[in-house]
């Protein structure tokens, strides 16, 4: 089967590039499409961050019903609360674009095995093989149990 390869430099279509298990694990054109993942993501994050906060300032009329200012309040509270834990996000994502950079993006933090296409597809911030997450998760639990 035959592959084109991708220069770093060049972009990735999200939209038509499948990956395969084919290939060898974060070649060239892995690297390039999550780094492509990656960036998207974070750009949606930070538009959305920035539609929030026009919002927000349009928003800040003072409601004369005393219900009316309370819902207000906490929507805002609610939408704050939602740009905090994106914000929080961000910094996993610029994480994750700097093992990319490094070489180490794809590889478990706990065993260095490949964490596996599929996982880093659905979650592309992963740092842990599926199998070290449900030790993480074990562990977590009964810690939390005791």
């Amino acid at each position: 089967m035959f592959f084109r390869r991708i220069a770093l430099s060049e972009k990735i279509d999200l939209s038509t590039y499948v990956l395969s298990e084919d290939e060898d694990f974060m070649n060239a054109n892995h690297r390039a499409y999550f780094r492509a993942k990656l960036n998207a993501w974070r750009n949606d994050i930070l538009r959305e961050a920035r539609e929030t906060l026009d919002h927000l300032a349009e928003e800040s009329a003072n409601h004369p019903d005393l219900a009316d200012r309370a819902s207000s309040e906490t929507d805002r509270a609610i939408e704050l609360r939602a740009r905090d834990r994106q914000r929080k996000l961000i910094a996993k994502i610029d994480a994750a674009l700097q093992r990319l950079d490094e070489g180490t993006y794809g590889y478990c933090e706990e065993t260095g095995e490949p964490i596996g296409l599929k996982r880093l597809d659905a979650r592309p911030i992963a740092t842990l093989s599926i199998e070290a997450q449900e030790r993480h998760e074990r562990r977590e639990k009964v810690y939390r149990d005791e």
